[in-house]
């Protein structure tokens, strides 16, 4: 049976429904939660002449607070419901990416995460972090809608 969960989020509310489940199912099977939120680093683009930049610190230190608010949800709804928990954020344009490596490095056994429901040319062209997921990992994922 599956004895550690991962719970990436976003922040948003089908991730919210992911992590209420993985907490309910970690309550029922004596599992341990590990939540984890990437935040995307400044876009880094060449200036050219006349072009606005913003402050590149700030946008990473706003990035970063969300993404420690996205996981601070996690860990108070599993100390409610008494799981044990820990939490990770990470900073990379490649979520999907650091969702497969933390879920390695804890020895995680399923993945619980939301999908966003793309439809049409939007699902084609951009994809999702959800897709990419479910294409390079080898472990079981949970999809929320």
């Amino acid at each position: 049976m599956f004895k550690t969960i991962l719970v990436p989020t976003d922040g948003s509310a089908l991730s919210d429904k992911a992590i209420h489940a993985a907490i309910e199912f970690a309550q029922l099977t004596g599992a341990r939660i590990v939540g984890l939120s990437v935040a995307e680093p400044y876009p880094y683009s060449p200036l050219s002449e006349g072009a606005i930049t913003i402050d590149s610190t700030a946008y990473q230190e706003k990035m970063l607070e969300i993404a420690r608010s996205n996981v601070k949800k996690i860990a108070d709804a599993a100390a409610v419901a008494n799981v044990l928990c820990e939490t990770h954020v990470r900073e990379s344009f490649s979520p999907y990416e650091e969702i497969i490596s933390v879920a390695d490095l804890h020895g995680c056994d399923v993945v619980f995460m939301a999908s966003h429901g793309r439809k049409g040319l939007n699902k084609l062209f951009v994809g999702s972090e959800t897709q990419k997921v479910l294409a390079h990992s080898t472990l079981p994922v949970l999809v929320f809608r």
